[in-house]
């Protein structure tokens, strides 16, 4: 009698299978990615938008109760003006800041000191 053994099934996956697999995980990593991206960099600009904006109006409101502005932005932050120092998301720091100051030295105003253009086509430092 001529008995052949059975063949066994393989039980991985082929060459094929894994190459279909990655193209497709490519193909969606190619149009989730680039949304990511600009989900984040759009989030970053209304956050940097709400710092200026309550900034803005601490100086106004110190300017406003005491008659001059204010030397720094610690000084917002130490007399209860702001919460916390702000932060600028485009750059994830602190330290850099563009301050405009009155004659007398106060701040007038803040701006981002990050460089390139926001989603609206103003520059980061003009919004």
């Amino acid at each position: 009698m001529n008995r052949r053994a059975p063949r066994q099934l393989s039980q991985g996956f082929t060459l094929i299978e894994l190459m279909v697999v990655l193209a497709l995980v490519g193909a969606l990593l190619s149009i989730a990615l680039p949304r990511y991206v600009t989900s984040v960099s759009r989030s970053a600009e209304v956050v940097l938008k709400q710092n200026l904006k309550a900034t803005r109006q601490a100086i106004d409101q110190y300017y406003g109760d005491r008659g001059n502005y204010p030397r720094s932005i610690n000084e917002l932050v130490q007399r209860g003006y702001l919460d916390q120092y702000p932060v600028d998301p485009v750059l994830e720091s602190r330290e850099r800041w563009l301050v405009e100051r009155a004659p007398d030295g106060g701040i007038t105003n803040l701006r981002s000191g990050a460089e390139g253009v926001a989603s609206d086509g103003r520059n980061y430092r003009d919004l």
